[in-house]
C-alpha cells in the first residue's frame, strides 16, 4: 500500500498528515479527491469506535488504505463529558462558541482543582484484509472558567497547560503541534507504520 485516503475535509489535518506519510513514502489524498460526498454519522460511544467507523466504511467503499480520527475533550468533573459530542455538544449546528459556553456553565462553581481535563485524539487505520488498527493520544490540562489567548479553535482558549502557563489557545501552533492530542497519535501510528 503506497497511498492512503484520509477520511477528512480539515485542510490543517490533511497537510500534517501528508507531511508524516510522505517520510515514508506513502502519498496522501483526502474526501476531496472523491467524487461523491460521505458524511458519516458517528454512532459510537468511544472516540475508538467512531475513528474505526469512519476508516472501515470509507475503507470498504474505496478498497484502499483510510485514516480516520476521531476526537474531543473529556472533562472529569463533568463525568468524561462533551466526549465523543464534543463537536456538538450545545447542539447540531457545531458551533465552538456556544460548546464552550456549555463547558463553563456546567463547571461554575467547581474549584480549579478539580477541574482536570485532557484533549484526546484517535487515529483508526484500516487496511484491506487486515484488522483495523487504533492510536491514542492525550494531552493533560485544567479547564480555566475565562477564555484566553486568540490561537486555536475550540475548547483551546479555556484548556490551560500548567508546564506551559498558558491555554492551548495562547500557544504557536508549532508548540502545538508538538505537545497536543493528535502530535501524541501520530506519533504512535509512525512507529507502526514500517510494520505496514
Amino acid at each position: 500500500m503506497n497511498k492512503v485516503l484520509i477520511a477528512s475535509k480539515n485542510k490543517g489535518k490533511i497537510k500534517e498528515f501528508e507531511a508524516m506519510f510522505a517520510k515514508h513514502g506513502i502519498k496522501v489524498y483526502s474526501l476531496y479527491d472523491l467524487e461523491e460526498d460521505y458524511d458519516l454519522e458517528e454512532t459510537g460511544t468511544t472516540f475508538e469506535e467512531n475513528a474505526a467507523l469512519k476508516a472501515e466504511t470509507i475503507m470498504e467503499i474505496t478498497n484502499t488504505m483510510v485514516l480516520a480520527d476521531d476526537s474531543g475533550l473529556v472533562v472529569d468533573a463533568l463525568d468524561g463529558r462533551p466526549g465523543v459530542y464534543s463537536a456538538r455538544y450545545a447542539g447540531e449546528e457545531k458551533n465552538d462558541e456556544a460548546n464552550l459556553q456549555k463547558v463553563l456553565k456546567e463547571l461554575e462553581g467547581i474549584p480549579a482543582e478539580q477541574r482536570a481535563a485532557r484533549f484526546v485524539a484517535v487515529l483508526a487505520l484500516s487496511v484491506p484484509g487486515e484488522k483495523t488498527r487504533t492510536f491514542r493520544g492525550a494531552c493533560d490540562g485544567i479547564i480555566i472558567d475565562e477564555k484566553r489567548g486568540e490561537n486555536g479553535f475550540g475548547y483551546d482558549p479555556i484548556f490551560y497547560l500548567p508546564d506551559k502557563q498558558k491555554t492551548m489557545a495562547e500557544i504557536s501552533k508549532e508548540e502545538k503541534n508538538k505537545i497536543s492530542h493528535r502530535a501524541a497519535a501520530l506519533k504512535k501510528l509512525e512507529e507502526e507504520l514500517g510494520t505496514l
